[in-house]
């Protein structure tokens, strides 16, 4: 077990804010964290449990413990001729996994190549991109209450996954703790690859898993930035979902508004484009902008602290919805 005081967490959130925490405590397995949970000490104090911070926005130093998971390692717990479950340790980087799959052979998980964080965060936010989610391949996730110290297995309907949802950010129960997600994967692919983009980095290829990892890898480091190299926390925002009536009446006066299908009776609409159409994409005040390739993403040009980048994001909330009457969810946590 890890415990730093006074401990900087810029390397622990890709806007890199230089911000710290009073205790810092990172444990190595199950047995560690059952003792974190309870000390007397750290139940006394505010305390916070994060990955690698890819999706956090701390607006002021935290005033608490941050708990950090080392618990790594990749085990086949069930192979059968159509499939395998894989057993991921929570603080495994995220892409790691994808590259360890597409090597074995195995698919469900190659169109989430190149998404930051790691395992156990992954399966919190039900990460999603070109077409899959997590929800799709998570059988089991393993986790700790917080409040009773038990372990828990959820099954995928007890994680209650939803579009950038899971029951691990619900506030209206015991919070707990991830430690090992369980995925079930597929030995014959089948592949999803629908989305523009994707299609057409595909265009004249093979299909194979490893085509596929590399063309959605190219793809996202084509529009995205790299967070070594430009702080951000990708999709700042949710793309709104709204009622088809409120989609119509903006496309009578939006005849070029984009849209993907929902649930029924509702429509999914581009946060990027609503950013854009509000002159937002690529400007800069100050230290803070949006990505001149992508208006989803909030950048920190360098020096810019949590304030200013919840006020910049706050002044696109107002304007899209003083223009389309459609308030903008952040994606990102917001750190206080």
């Amino acid at each position: 077990m890890r415990i730093e005081q006074n401990y900087s967490l810029k390397s622990h959130n890709t806007f890199h804010l230089p911000v710290k925490t009073r205790w810092f405590m990172e444990y190595e397995n199950e047995e560690e964290l059952s003792r974190i949970l309870r000390d007397e000490y750290f139940q006394e104090n505010i305390s916070l449990h994060i990955g690698e911070g890819s999706n956090l926005l701390f607006i002021n130093d935290f005033d608490g413990i941050i708990i950090h998971s080392n618990i790594k390692g990749m085990t086949v717990m069930e192979s059968f001729p159509e499939s395998v479950l894989l057993r991921v340790g929570a603080a495994e980087h995220w892409d790691s996994v994808v590259a360890y799959a597409v090597s074995e052979g195995w698919g469900g998980i190659e169109n989430l190549s190149h998404i930051p964080g790691e395992a156990g965060a992954a399966a919190v936010q039900n990460i999603g991109a070109y077409g899959v989610e997590m929800k799709d391949v998570v059988e089991t996730v393993e986790a700790y209450n917080q409040l009773t110290f038990g372990k828990r297995i959820f099954t995928k309907e007890e994680c209650r996954y939803d579009y950038r949802h899971s029951y691990f950010k619900e506030t209206d129960h015991d919070p707990y703790i991830i430690t090992h997600i369980n995925l079930r994967l597929q030995k014959t692919p089948q592949f999803k690859l629908d989305y523009g983009n994707l299609t057409e980095a595909l265009r004249g290829c093979e299909i194979t898993l490893q085509a596929v990892r590399n063309a959605v890898t190219e793809v996202r480091r084509n529009k995205l930035p790299e967070p070594e190299d430009l702080g951000n926390a990708g999709s700042f925002f949710m793309n709104p979902v709204i009622p088809q009536v409120q989609f119509y009446d903006l496309k009578n006066k939006y005849v070029n508004i984009p849209s993907y299908p929902a649930s029924a009776g509702y429509v999914k609409v581009p946060a990027g484009w609503l950013i854009e159409q509000c002159g937002f994409k690529g400007k800069r005040e100050g230290n803070v902008g949006i990505y001149e390739k992508q208006a989803l993403i909030i950048v920190n040009h360098g020096g810019a602290t949590g304030d200013e980048i919840a006020l910049f994001a706050e002044n696109i909330r107002r304007m899209v919805n003083d223009k389309f009457g459609i308030m903008l969810v952040p994606e990102v946590r917001y750190i206080q």
